[in-house]
């Protein structure tokens, strides 16, 4: 069996929204310093790509969950994999991630994060899937509204295949 991948958002249609958001972030965050949380790795490529088009100072830090262990659905149950380097009191705080489907693991990861005491916490996602929520989780800033078809590209991978694309695809098993 073999793998095709159909465009679903284009370079260009991501790279716009991307700026867009922020534009949205940096003024809603005027005058203040955003400290970005990534949760890897597929959150990597939005972040890198997103910071750059923040205006207002921007620090960084990423952390690794897993809530899949060997199997391709959620068990419900996350595991930190790799956590924070730095603390979060008194920051502003914005979890940047891939793609929110379930809110399992988002629910978890900010009730966690909120803990930790940060001034404001927000989260921001590139992709969101509504319709497969099953935890409700408030997303701030959400690049694009996608069916439920499973995507890649931008970070988003398929064993770990296809992370490297500049576009958002849809895999199609032939």
């Amino acid at each position: 069996m073999a793998e095709k991948i159909r465009v679903l958002l284009s370079e260009e249609e991501v790279n716009k929204r991307i700026s867009e958001i922020g534009q949205q972030i940096s003024k809603d965050y005027a005058g203040r310093q955003v400290h970005l949380v990534c949760v890897l790795k597929g959150g990597s490529f939005f972040m890198c790509e997103l910071a750059k088009r923040i205006t207002v100072p921007v620090s960084l830090d990423f952390m690794s969950v897993s809530s899949y262990g060997g199997d391709t659905k959620s068990s419900g149950v996350v595991k930190i994999v790799k956590d924070l380097d730095e603390p979060l009191k008194d920051k502003d705080v914005l979890v940047v991630e891939d793609i929110v489907d379930s809110g399992r693991t988002l629910s978890y990861l900010l009730e966690l994060l909120g803990q930790r005491e940060p001034k404001s916490l927000a989260l921001c996602t590139l992709l969101d899937k509504p319709e497969r929520r099953v935890v409700d989780v408030k997303v701030d800033y959400t690049g694009f509204n996608i069916p439920d078809e499973f995507v890649v590209g931008y970070g988003l991978d398929y064993d770990q295949k296809y992370r490297n694309l500049p576009y958002i695809g849809v895999v199609e098993i032939d």
